[in-house]
This record gives structure tokens, C-alpha cells and sequence, in this order.
């Protein structure tokens, strides 16, 4: 079993956005240690407790101090952006780290009203546009990919020996049939999904146009994980997500992921606790048997050629613990 990391770079309560972004190397660290195929981190902008609003800076920092590890974007949020210039950042990035680099595109705003206007102007006409972004930004990252608009004969400079590997995110039918029809793999966020997933996995692989030959349709499936020791440990360790998720609804989230302590001690209304257990609904919590289990079984479903796990806890000990007990898990099962 492939499993790759999405990290979101939480801000944990009582630690700055620094901190936070260092931990971030972390784990990219220990990701690359354990075994892991790929990072990505994700771009957000204005959301409190997260810490990455400029994936490409980081990549170039994590690709500086990691040596085989994939990187990339969970994902670039392409209306908000030229092509032409998301490609000569990712260009960059994959002639400074050959073979590692990854693009994932995708088209949320990633954050509030007020950032998406701060960001870009004609945000949901850019959105209506995505088919023709995506097709600018392939043929800028490979001049082989045909297009006959006015930029057929511009490269993004530099060209690098090996191309930035390009996915598609997302969580619904437009991704899924874009994915399809571009020839792109497809990176399903079941963790952040309201949606029968495996209908849209198998559409988009029944509908699946190669680029060129030799081409397969890919999936990525990204599950929200937390791994600890025991079931208990790993209950306990949960509820600081599922407690923060519920402040930032309240617009409480700037003070960052709480504590077990912090989390335990936070008064939960029953119409909130009803949310918290239809939010583990979508998560896989346990001990390293059980998540592992749980793994296989959505591989399974989904016939996803690799998973992604995101995991966010206060403690970054309790993060990197989650990810080397699952991929020590499954190695052992694959024996």
C-alpha cells in the first residue's frame, strides 16, 4: 500500500505561525524517514490556525532539507493565479529538486470573502474558466502539450530535465469529469467530502482521455487519520481536531489546536456533540490494527493507487507518532 502525507500546518494553542511552519519540516523529515511517497502541504489564506499560505516558499525550504521525498501542493488554487506564472514557479522548483516535485490544482478559494477579492479579481469567472487555466498551465509545464491559443510557442522558463507532475484535487463531479477529460491523476479528498466518492472515483475512470500513450488513470484517496498506541490514546488524541474544528465555526479557531487538556475541558453543548461524532464519521481513528484495517478496506472500495493521510494534533510528537505507527503497521502486513 502506497500512503503519502497532506499537511495543512496546523498552529497548535500557544505556538506561533513559525513554529508551526518549522514543524511542518519536521514531519516532511520524518515522513521521508519512515517511508512515505510524497508531502504536500496545502494553501490556505486568512484561515485561523493555519499556518501555509504560500505552498511554493515552503517547497523550496522542505526540498532544501529532504533529499528524496515528493513534494508538492495540496493544491494551488488556480483561479486566483496566471498559469504562465504558476509554472515557472513549479518549473523552478523541479530544476532546483528533479523527479520530486508535484503540482496539485485545484479550485476553492481557500479562504474567506474578504482574502478571495484581496487575492484576485473575478474570482468566480476564473472558476468558470478552470477547463482553460488547467489547459494553459499543462502546456506551460510540458511545451508538448498541444494547444493552439496564443501562447502555444511560450515556455516557462526554466525547463527542467523532469516536468512538475501534475494532479487534479478535488471533492466532486466538475474535478472529477476535468481530471478525466484533461488526462490528469485524481486526488479525491474523502476527508473533506460530503459525496458518495466512489461513484465520482469510477466516473472519472470510466471517462479517463490519456494524454498521450501510455497514460492510465491515478487516484489519490486523502482520509483523516489519527493513530496512537491504543484506541483510547488515540480517541483522546482526536478530540483536540474535533474540538477546534467546532471553535472555528464559532470564529473561535485563531487560538490554534488545542490541548488534550484544553479539548477535554471545553464545555460541549449536545447538538455539538452530535457534530463531533458525525465528523468521526469521516476520520480513522485507532490503534495501528484498526487504522490499517480501515486503510486497506477504503483502498479496496475506492482501488486508489495510493493514500494520502492528514493528521492534525496540538502535539507534533503525537503527529509524527500517528504516521510512523500506521506505515510501521502496514509494513508489517505486507510481509
Amino acid at each position: 500500500m502506497k500512503v503519502s502525507i497532506l499537511d495543512q500546518a496546523p498552529i497548535a494553542s500557544g505556538q506561533t505561525a513559525r513554529e508551526a511552519l518549522l514543524d511542518s519540516l519536521k514531519l516532511a523529515k520524518a515522513g521521508e524517514t519512515l517511508g512515505y511517497i510524497r508531502y504536500w502541504i496545502a494553501e490556505h489564506h486568512d484561515l485561523s490556525g493555519l499556518a501555509c499560505s504560500a505552498p511554493e516558499v515552503m517547497l523550496s525550504y522542505l526540498g532544501a532539507n529532504t533529499t528524496q521525498i515528493r513534494l508538492g501542493a495540496g493544491a494551488v488554487l488556480l483561479p486566483h493565479y496566471k498559469p504562465y506564472k504558476v509554472a515557472e514557479v513549479y518549473n523552478l522548483l523541479a530544476t532546483l529538486f528533479p523527479g520530486r516535485i508535484d503540482i496539485g490544482i485545484g479550485r476553492a478559494p481557500g479562504g474567506s470573502a474578504e482574502a478571495t477579492n484581496a487575492l484576485s479579481d473575478n474570482y468566480l469567472q476564473q472558476v468558470w474558466k478552470m477547463p482553460e487555466l488547467v489547459t494553459d498551465l499543462l502546456h506551460f509545464l510540458d511545451d508538448d502539450y498541444v494547444t493552439d491559443n496564443e501562447y502555444a510557442n511560450l515556455s516557462a522558463s526554466p525547463i527542467p530535465e523532469i516536468a512538475p507532475e501534475a494532479w487534479l484535487l478535488g471533492t466532486g463531479k466538475k474535478s472529477a469529469e476535468l481530471a478525466a477529460k484533461k488526462g490528469l491523476p485524481y486526488a479525491f479528498g474523502q476527508f473533506m467530502s460530503e459525496r458518495d466518492g466512489e461513484v465520482l472515483v469510477n466516473q472519472y475512470r470510466k471517462e479517463f482521455v490519456p494524454r498521450q500513450a501510455g497514460d492510465r488513470s491515478q487516484v489519490i484517496l486523502t482520509v483523516s487519520v489519527i493513530c496512537a498506541e491504543s484506541s483510547d490514546k488515540a480517541e483522546e488524541i482526536a478530540l483536540s481536531s474535533l474540538v477546534w474544528g467546532l471553535q472555528k465555526e464559532k470564529g473561535l479557531g485563531q487560538q490554534g489546536v488545542p490541548s488534550i487538556k484544553e479539548a477535554k475541558e471545553y464545555p460541549l453543548t449536545e447538538k455539538e456533540l452530535d457534530a463531533i461524532e458525525k465528523q468521526k464519521q469521516k476520520m480513522i481513528i485507532g490503534n495501528p490494527q484498526e487504522v490499517a484495517s480501515k486503510l486497506r478496506t477504503l483502498q479496496s472500495l475506492y482501488q486508489a493507487d495510493e493514500l494520502m493521510l492528514v493528521t492534525i494534533t496540538n502535539s507534533l510528537k503525537d503527529r509524527i507518532q500517528s504516521y510512523k505507527l500506521v506505515m510501521e503497521e502496514i509494513k508489517k502486513s505486507s510481509r
